[in-house]
């Protein structure tokens, strides 16, 4: 059998769909690469937005379309929005061939012949893969190290899509991370709904500093990146181990949402203002040349004219070197849907605009500094690639000055500089 993939949203249903497609490839189907090649289409599908929901719905639309044509036989959908619409799908989309949850991924092999529904609630354990494929670049790999989330943020359907937190053991992890490594890997990003609560399920405490000082270990592992941490749990044990070591990038991504307290408070987010700002002044301390990735949502509910202002100059003061602006996105199911004080589409629209333009004048004076700097930089193809200060996929790009193999990691000075595209002439 001959299978197309569409897999949708973030890094961590990525490595959902590395995982079942090599579980398929293993049972000996094959993977392709447009639909005209293949019999049945797989749709792993996100859920953590509407927006999300919508974009999975064109997908679906456009692949049973190929299937009335007579394209390809049979279509296959999975992922996060089946957790959170569940049967509905199957009531929206009558033609869907097979609808299977998360829970069910482990189990592709067997059921991919098959038509109907495979719906089974979240398990209390974190399956390991027992066979490995990447569908990004050879030298670059997501790791997810535990799924689900036990934050219970007012605003995410996570909690009731993904399930409660649950890490992948030590031994799996390190078996996981030196697989990876021996298939060429040479940087890998670490990633969970939430990397800094990584083995407190199993070991009553986190363990993402042991974690890591273990994956150190692994000699041919070249790079860590830590994404998505807390900023509750980023401690300074973390930040003294990354600034030991150049194989951990001197990178964070730390989604923030916000810095009024009122609004932190609402959000039910676990750390205050002044907490916030004592972590971020700690991690600029202890690891000097440490870059933040930071996410905030505009316009939540109650959001004031005066708690917008405190988030401009925030961002404006403390100068993140990477800034996801979303606007605020009434999802079902979660604490916020029913909150009083929704705020107005068109202001919502408008603090996003102002925020990305405060953004904007940092990036420039970030910019303003790095040229004439040595960065570490790695390469995605010969002419272009990444800062240590950008994860993949994400974040901004770098042209190289003249051609350097793909996957490598070297040293080069930054001579040009523009928003968050940068010009490197690799050191001789």
């Amino acid at each position: 059998m001959n299978f197309y993939l569409i897999s949708l949203g973030c890094p961590k249903n990525l490595t959902d769909s590395e995982d079942f497609s090599a579980r398929l490839s293993a049972a000996g189907s094959k993977l392709v690469f447009t639909p005209q090649e293949a019999d049945v289409i797989i749709i792993n599908t996100c859920g953590f937005l509407s927006s999300a929901i919508n974009e999975a719905r064109r997908n679906i639309r456009t692949a049973l379309k190929l299937k009335e044509k007579g394209i390809v036989k049979k279509i296959a959908v999975t992922g996060c929005m089946v957790e959170r619409l569940k049967e509905n799908i199957k009531e929206e989309f009558p033609d869907l061939d097979l609808v299977f949850s998360i829970s069910q991924q482990e189990n592709i092999e067997t059921i991919i012949d098959k038509r109907g529904e495979f719906i089974k609630p979240i398990g209390n354990r974190l399956y390991m893969p027992s066979y490995k494929m990447s569908l990004t670049l050879p030298h670059s790999a997501y790791l997810k190290i535990a799924d689900g989330c036990n934050n219970r943020c007012a605003y995410c359907a996570i909690p009731n899509i993904r399930g409660a937190y649950r890490s992948k053991t030590m031994e799996e992890v390190l078996a996981e991370a030196k697989i990876m490594a021996q298939n060429g890997v040479k940087e890998i990003s670490l990633i969970a709904q939430d990397t800094t609560s990584y083995g407190q399920d199993l070991y009553g405490k986190p363990r993402l500093v042991p974690l890591l000082k273990k994956l150190l270990k692994i000699k041919d592992l070249r790079r860590l990146r830590i994404m998505y941490v807390y900023p509750h749990r980023v401690t300074k044990e973390l930040a003294l181990l990354m600034a030991s070591t150049d194989r951990i990038f001197h990178y964070l991504d730390m989604p923030l949402q916000h810095i009024s307290e009122s609004i932190l408070k609402n959000m039910r987010r676990h750390c205050g203002a002044d907490d916030i700002k004592k972590v971020l002044d700690m991690l600029k301390t202890t690891v000097a040349d440490i870059a933040l990735r930071t996410n905030f949502i505009v316009g939540f509910p109650g959001e004031t004219e005066a708690d917008f202002r405190e988030l401009e100059k925030f961002v404006e003061n403390y100068r993140f070197d990477n800034v996801g602006v979303f606007e605020y996105h009434r999802e079902s199911g979660t604490p916020a849907y029913d909150m009083k004080g929704q705020i107005p589409a068109r202001v919502k629209k408008e603090r996003a605009e102002r925020l990305n333009k405060v953004q904007s004048k940092v990036i420039d004076i970030i910019n303003k500094s790095a040229i004439g700097k040595t960065v570490e930089v790695i390469s995605d193809g010969e002419t272009f690639g990444r800062t240590y200060k950008d994860a993949p996929d994400i974040d901004g790009a770098v042209i190289f000055s003249k051609p350097v193999k793909s996957g490598e990691i070297f040293k080069a000075k930054i001579i040009e500089a523009k928003g968050y595209k940068r010009v490197a002439k690799p050191r001789a």
